[in-house]
C-alpha cells in the first residue's frame, strides 16, 4: 500500500457518493487508500482488497507474536535444542 497523497486521497462523502467508480477505479490503480470525509472529517478508509487482506495478515502477525512474548515470559517457551531433539525424535520414530 502506498502513502496517502493528502491533494488526491481524501475527499468529501458526497463527492465519493457522485463518482464512486472512477474512485474505486482510482483505489485499485493507485494501491492508495482513499479517505472520506463528512462536514469536514473523516468517517471512513477505502482500501482494496489485496491492501486490506494484508493489513489484516499483519495484525494477525503482531498477535501471534504479542502472545509468544507473553508465553515466553510466563515461562511457557521452549528451548530451542529441545524443539530441535523432538523433530529428530518424530522423524525418526
Amino acid at each position: 500500500m502506498r502513502p496517502i497523497k493528502l491533494d488526491s486521497d481524501i475527499q468529501p462523502l458526497t463527492e465519493f457518493r457522485a463518482n464512486t467508480a472512477f474512485y474505486i477505479k482510482q483505489i485499485n490503480v493507485e494501491q492508495r487508500p482513499l479517505v472520506l470525509t463528512q462536514h469536514g472529517k473523516s468517517v471512513a478508509v477505502m482500501l482494496n482488497v489485496k491492501d486490506y487482506e494484508d493489513l489484516i495478515e499483519k495484525s494477525e502477525m503482531i498477535n501471534d507474536i504479542k502472545i509468544a512474548e507473553s508465553q515466553i515470559d510466563r515461562g511457557l517457551g521452549i528451548n530451542h535444542q529441545k524443539v530441535i531433539r523432538e523433530i529428530k525424535r518424530n522423524i525418526t520414530g
